[in-house]
């Protein structure tokens, strides 16, 4: 069962509760819900609220029609790429069909509705719609694993950058120390030298332990 915040929406817009009813029957499904509007202007204030993977819209509506709703929606950012077919009762003449592929829309389809072609219609954009939703996810997780690759990558710079800084000072104290062994003849200072590039001989091991690990 899809959970709810994955549900695909179809929005369906017609002024007459029962033409709603009948396209919702014919379309709802596992993973699909319907929202529906009588107007255009609850239509655009769905729009405002859920991402939608298809508009069914009647283009005889009072007030604002069908074709007005597409250049609405065609002029909202959250809305432009909303996929429009024209659900009309009327003869989808010429003019009329220009006026609506100009507004927005990617088909007509005529009433009464032939449930097959209906269903068949929907599925595309619905399938189309969950590929979209997939490379998006798949790009948010690229986005975060590139990320996460370049703070590694900072790290590893920084960490390489301080064990050049540590390895290089007991190194160079032991230099120090073989010069200062090769000039100096009083045993005991002898003795403290060496006792000094012990300790730098262990921090030395140290950190190469940590660097192993």
């Amino acid at each position: 069962m899809t959970s709810p915040d994955k549900l695909i929406h179809l929005l369906l817009v017609d002024d007459l509760e029962e033409n709603l009813l009948a396209l919702e029957a014919l379309l709802k499904r596992d993973g699909v819900a319907c929202l529906k509007a009588r107007s255009g202007d609850e239509a655009l204030e769905l729009l405002l609220v859920h991402d939608v993977a298809l508009a069914l819209v009647d283009v005889q509506m009072p007030g604002m029609d069908g074709f007005q709703l597409a250049e609405f929606m065609r002029g909202n950012a959250n809305a432009r790429h909303v996929p429009i077919i024209f659900v009309t009762a009327g003869s989808a003449d010429q003019q009329r069909r220009f006026r609506g592929y100009e507004a927005g829309a990617v088909d007509f389809i005529q009433k009464p509705v032939e449930t097959d072609i209906l269903k068949s219609k929907a599925n595309v954009f619905i399938e189309l719609y969950r590929q979209r939703q997939e490379i998006l996810s798949h790009r948010d997780e690229l986005k975060a694993y590139a990320a996460a690759l370049s703070f590694a990558d900072r790290r590893k710079n920084d960490f390489i950058a301080m064990l050049g800084h540590e390895l290089r000072n007991p190194v160079m104290a032991f230099r120090a120390g073989l010069q200062l062994l090769e000039r100096q003849k009083d045993p005991e200072k002898n003795a403290q030298i060496h006792a000094r590039m012990e300790v730098q001989a262990h921090h030395l091991s140290r950190l190469i332990e940590d660097l192993l690990d």
